[in-house]
C-alpha cells in the first residue's frame, strides 16, 4: 500500500501560499493534508510513529500552520513527545528533522493555533532544538550536513537567536562557500528565503499586492527584525538582497579528462543479512564521473553482480535498492552512504564526484 504523501503535499501547499493564491481553490488540499496527518500515525501513545517519517509529518504540521489551519492538539503532542524522548533521529543527522518540527511549534505557539499551556510546552521545544542546532555545528560552520543547514538557520531567525547565536553566523558563511550544492528546485526553495532573513514562517506576513520580489523585503516577522537590527545579516550578503531576483548565467562544469577508479562497496549488517560485505570490487569511470555514474558503470561490468534502483525526487535520485535489496520505510531501514571509512555523504549521488581512489560503502542502515 502506497503510504501518505503527507510531505509532498506540505510543500506544495508552503509553495502554493507563497504564490499568493486566491482563497478557494487549495481549501481542498488543507483538507486533503489534514486527512493525511491521521492516515500517517500507527499505534497508540508514546509507541506510535508515522508511516512515513518525523520530518514529512512535522512539514505537515509546519503547512497547516502557515496556512492558519488548527491541528489537534494530539496531533502536536506526538511531535512533542517524539522530540522529547529522542526519537526524531534519521541515520544519525537529526538536525533537519528537529529543524522542521522547531518551525512547526514556533509557527503554532505564534499564531496562537494552540492552548496557553501546550504552547508554552512549544515555546521551550523549539528553543531546546535552536540549541542542538548549535551544537551540531561542525568546525566548518555546516550545521548536520550543508541540506541541513539552511533548515537550522531558518529556526535561528524564526525563533529570534540570531541576534545572539554565534553559530548563526558561522553557517550562513558556510551556506555561501557551497551555493553550488543547491541545484534543485527543493533545494533552492529551502536556501532562498535564508538568503533573505526569512524563515518558512514569513510566508503568511507576505504584502501580495507588491512585486514578487519585494514582498519578501516587506515581511513583519521575527527575520526581518534580525535583518534590520543586525548580527544575522551581514554587510556582505546585502549583493544578494535585492528586490529582485536576476538569473545568473552558469558556467557548465569544466572537462576533466583521463580516468579514475573508484572502489564501490556494499554492506548489509543483520538483521537483514548474513554477510557484512556483499560486494567489493574496483570500478573504472572518467574522472568526471558521479557516484551516478560509479553505480551505472558497475551495473554496466556485469549486472548479474550488481544492480541498483533509484527513485525521482524532488532533491534528486534517491538509492532505493542495492542488490535486489530494498530499502523500506515499514521497515525504517535506508541505503546510507559514506565515504570510507565512515563519513556519510553530504550530497546526492548524481552530484557527489568520488575522487580517483575513493572508497565508497553503500550500507543498508537503520534510522
Amino acid at each position: 500500500e502506497e503510504p501518505p504523501h503527507t510531505g509532498r503535499l506540505a510543500l506544495y501547499l508552503l509553495g502554493l501560499q507563497a504564490t499568493c493564491p486566491p482563497l478557494s481553490p487549495h481549501r481542498s488540499l488543507v483538507t486533503w493534508l489534514k486527512y493525511y496527518l491521521e492516515e500517517d500515525w500507527t499505534g497508540e501513545g508514546q509507541r506510535g510513529q508515522p508511516v512515513t517519517s518525523y520530518y514529512q509529518y512535522g512539514l505537515g504540521v509546519l503547512a497547516l500552520c502557515v496556512h492558519r489551519k488548527r491541528v489537534r492538539d494530539e496531533v502536536v503532542r506526538r511531535l512533542l513527545t517524539a522530540q522529547q524522548h529522542g526519537r526524531l533521529g534519521h541515520g544519525g543527522n537529526t538536525v533537519d528533522t528537529e529543524a522542521v518540527v522547531a518551525l512547526a511549534f514556533t509557527c503554532l505557539e505564534r499564531r496562537r493555533l494552540v492552548g496557553t499551556e501546550l504552547a508554552a510546552k512549544l515555546r521551550l521545544a523549539a528553543h531546546e532544538a535552536s540549541r542542538n542546532m548549535a551544537k551540531a555545528q561542525g568546525p566548518d560552520g555546516v550545521i548536520g550536513n550543508i541540506y541541513s543547514t539552511p533548515w537550522a538557520l531558518q529556526v535561528f531567525l524564526a525563533t529570534g537567536e540570531c541576534q545572539t547565536e554565534p553559530a548563526f553566523g558561522q553557517a550562513m558563511a558556510a551556506l555561501l562557500e557551497n551555493l553550488e550544492a543547491f541545484g534543485t528546485a527543493a533545494t533552492m526553495a529551502q536556501v532562498l528565503p535564508v538568503l533573505h532573513g526569512h524563515s518558512y514562517l514569513d510566508i503568511t506576513s507576505r504584502h501580495c499586492g507588491e512585486e514578487p520580489g519585494r514582498s519578501w523585503a516587506s515581511g513583519i516577522g521575527v527575520g526581518r527584525r534580525c535583518q534590520h537590527r543586525g548580527g544575522c545579516v551581514s554587510p556582505g550578503l546585502w549583493w544578494l538582497l535585492a528586490d529582485t531576483l536576476t538569473p545568473l548565467d552558469m558556467e557548465p562544469l569544466p572537462e576533466v579528462p583521463g580516468n579514475k577508479t573508484v572502489q564501490l562497496v556494499v554492506e548489509c549488517p543483520l538483521p537483514w543479512c548474513y554477510d557484512l560485505r556483499l560486494y567489493d570490487r574496483l570500478v573504472p569511470v572518467p574522472a568526471a564521473a558521479s557516484l551516478l555514474d560509479v553505480l551505472q558503470a558497475a551495473a554496466a561490468l556485469d549486472p548479474r553482480e550488481f544492480r541498483f534502483h533509484t527513485q525521482d525526487t524532488p532533491q534528486g535520485p534517491f538509492l532505493t535498492q542495492v542488490l535486489g535489496l530494498e530499502a523500506r520505510q515499514e521497515k525504517r531501514n535506508y541505503w546510507q552512504i559514506l565515504s570510507a571509512p565512515n563519513t556519510p555523504l553530504q550530497m546526492g549521488i548524481a552530484d557527489y564526484r568520488p575522487p580517483d581512489g575513493a572508497t565508497v560503502i553503500l550500507r543498508l542502515s537503520e534510522w
